[in-house]
């Protein structure tokens, strides 16, 4: 494990140096088009654009290029507006990743700030009403609609809280995880997609999905979101429900008939046309970062153990010829075959930005956990 991650961190210095010369100054790489040959770049308002920059400072850190460093902080001040955003829920992985990093390495307060204002926006979607942010505005298909990733984005409202802020924006993710938890869960601990609500009463309209296989189905991502969650929102409370509801998603992925033998998830654990249907590599290497923070967290020795061999068999098989690039080619990026929105037609088979960033988180949380 010690060779794959200097290796693949020294892969990842030389890959996303050759992804810089590819991308527009005023936009974020998203994905990359075989076909074409061309990234797939995105204004500053689409929901990743903060994984570009948290890669960068993940691989400045291992490094130590200047050059990386340079490319991660021109690429901070670019999507830098985004702190006032209040489109949407996703001012988390947007600008807490992004400068979330960039500030655990530097400690320049002008990042802090930033990350204390793009909180004061997220914040402005919460609603009384229902307990909980609201993800996306009311739609054609939505009234008010609360996804499961949303769980990621109280990561930002707890930190700020514990560093200065207002103790609100952590009472605003205690609440949001609580409603969550009482909602979008099955009995097996596997989660819900969306959950839509009425905005004056407060109740359940209807429990779906946009992005799974069916409404009642495990998409793989939004496990992973679910699991990530409920072990960072033990980190910020050591609320031992929340530690419980994590051990229980993980449970539902790790015991799942459907996971392939070599760890890396179908898009979506009910997916049709298996052992056809498409991976998701962003999945796996969400769930083994996240798998590696639960092993910190678990004192039976032989669950500990369970996640963390589960999440190195994921870190392997997505080091390993079948998912990472080759030097030079995939536009940069350093995985291959993940699965954006499969029912939409969407990023099927393609590299994901947010893969490569939690594929580095998690080498950067074996190696300094558990070497």
């Amino acid at each position: 494990m010690e060779n794959i991650i200097r290796q693949n961190f020294q892969f990842a210095d030389t890959q996303y140096r050759y992804m810089m010369g590819q991308i527009p100054a005023d936009k974020m790489p998203q994905s990359y088009n075989e076909k074409t040959k061309k990234i797939d770049v995105r204004d500053i308002k689409w929901w990743c654009t903060g994984f570009y920059p948290g890669t960068l400072w993940y691989i400045y850190e291992q490094t130590g290029n200047p050059v990386i460093k340079q490319e991660a902080e021109r690429s901070l001040a670019v999507i830098e507006p985004n702190q006032t955003y209040t489109g949407n829920h996703d001012l988390g992985f947007m600008m807490y990743c992004s400068f979330g990093n960039a500030y655990r390495l530097t400690k320049e307060e002008k990042y802090k700030q930033v990350i204390f204002r793009s909180a004061q926006s997220l914040a402005t979607r919460y609603r009384p009403a229902i307990k909980s942010i609201q993800s996306w505005n009311k739609n054609d298909y939505f009234n008010c609609p609360v996804i499961i990733d949303n769980m990621m984005n109280l990561e930002m409202l707890n930190w700020v809280s514990d560093n200065g802020g207002e103790a609100k924006y952590k009472n605003i993710a205690i609440e949001h995880a609580n409603t969550t938890q009482k909602n979008q869960f099955m009995k097996d601990y596997s989660s819900y997609h969306v959950v839509d609500y009425n905005l004056e009463t407060g109740k359940v309209l209807r429990k779906a999905t946009w992005q799974g296989a069916a409404n009642n189905s495990p998409w793989a991502r939004g496990q992973g979101w679910a699991l990530y969650g409920y072990t960072m929102m033990y980190r910020f409370t050591k609320n031992k429900t929340y530690l419980k509801q994590a051990q229980g998603i993980a449970n539902f992925i790790l015991s799942h008939p459907n996971l392939p033998a070599d760890k890396v998830p179908y898009w979506d654990f009910e997916a049709p046309l298996m052992p056809l249907a498409k991976r998701d590599a962003s999945a796996a290497a969400l769930i083994a970062s996240a798998l590696l923070e639960l092993g910190q967290y678990t004192t039976a020795a032989k669950e500990k153990n369970r996640y963390i061999t589960n999440a190195e068999e994921m870190i392997v098989s997505l080091a390993g010829d079948k998912y990472r690039a080759k030097a030079g080619e995939n536009g940069g990026f350093i995985l291959k075959h993940s699965t954006g929105a499969y029912p939409l037609n969407s990023e099927i088979d393609v590299p994901l930005i947010y893969a490569d960033y939690y594929f580095l988180e998690a080498l950067k949380r074996y190696k300094d956990w558990y070497l």
